[in-house]
């Protein structure tokens, strides 16, 4: 079977991180682009840690574009609390070697669907910023998407409010115009990306590649499981992004409902908040394919096999 062709849309970012080297690392994967949005980090800061992990997996022939530093309203937000001054903390990670192309990310991802011979994916695993720029400046570039597959949402408890999941949180109007859009979308959301933790089991796995990129990744996924002990009590770290790839490479690890999945914008206290209509309560038509089941092993196994590739 062909690799799908993918563009990815990120914000590294520790798990952002997993996510290129599983989408660049897998056979099932022809990664088009990578492109970069302001979210965990500024845009400055989760573009260098792109162009890092590039130079650090040696990802030398997919361009890297910036994109939005901010939301499409309001000010932009950013979690240093979990990712580190850096973003990325807990390991030296030296100077990239790879250097951005000269144009937003927007327009190189519109090049790239308006060249495309077929159907791409676009896996967001960031703020959806770019994402909506994308639909609503080049409606016609955006007819060669196959999917839209977003690691973001929840339906039930956020983790930056008490309702909203920090990717959603950051630019909601811009979630909006993703699910309102009318393209298949799923949703990868913390239901499902918490069952992707890095056990010590899986950490053991990695570090027994013995090669220098897994060596890094240990080191950064142990500085991610150090802050989520201390913020949530987590027992190991979720590395969320890395799902949404691993969705489209094997669709059967990430076990997917219909539902209907409305962004709230205006709720005092649940402005951010993917309200999910599981069991159609609404009679709304179903939007999305939401996430809630992974098959952790079969996931981890992915990952595993995408370093050891790029090793």
């Amino acid at each position: 079977m062909a690799p799908t062709p993918v563009l990815l849309d990120c914000d590294p970012g520790h798990d952002d991180m997993v996510a290129i080297l599983l989408a660049a690392g897998s056979p099932a994967i022809d990664l088009l682009a990578i492109t970069t949005v302001g979210g965990n980090g500024p845009l400055e800061q989760t573009t260098r840690n792109a162009l890092l992990t590039c130079t650090l997996a040696g990802i030398r022939d997919v361009p890297v574009a910036a994109g939005c530093a901010s939301p499409l309203v309001g000010p932009a937000l950013s979690a240093p609390e979990v990712h580190g001054e850096s973003t990325m903390d807990g390991s030296d990670l030296g100077e990239p070697d790879v250097t951005p192309v000269d144009a937003h990310a927007v327009e190189v991802m519109a090049e790239l669907l308006a060249a495309a011979t077929e159907p791409v994916t676009l896996v967001a695993t960031g703020p959806l910023t770019n994402v909506a720029l994308l639909l609503r400046r080049h409606s016609r570039a955006v007819a060669a998407l196959r999917e839209v597959v977003v690691m973001g949402g929840s339906t039930g408890a956020g983790n930056y409010a008490p309702l909203a999941e920090f990717n959603v949180m950051v630019d909601p109007e811009a979630a909006h115009v993703l699910f309102t859009s009318g393209l298949p979308v799923t949703m990868c959301g913390l239901d499902v990306t918490h069952q992707a933790l890095a056990t010590d089991a899986v950490l053991a796995g990695l570090s027994a590649l013995g090669t220098p990129l897994a060596r890094t990744v240990v080191e950064l996924l142990g500085f991610f499981a150090d802050r989520y002990l201390d913020l949530w009590g987590f027992p190991a770290a979720p590395v969320h992004d890395p799902v949404a790839v691993a969705r489209v490479i094997a669709p059967e690890v990430v076990r997917c409902v219909e539902a209907n999945v409305v962004v709230e914008l205006a709720g005092t206290f649940t402005r951010g908040a993917t309200v999910v209509d599981r069991f159609g309560v609404t009679g709304r038509a179903a939007n999305a394919q939401v996430a809630l089941e992974l098959d952790a092993p079969a996931f981890w196994a992915l990952v595993t096999d995408a370093v050891a590739a790029l090793g």
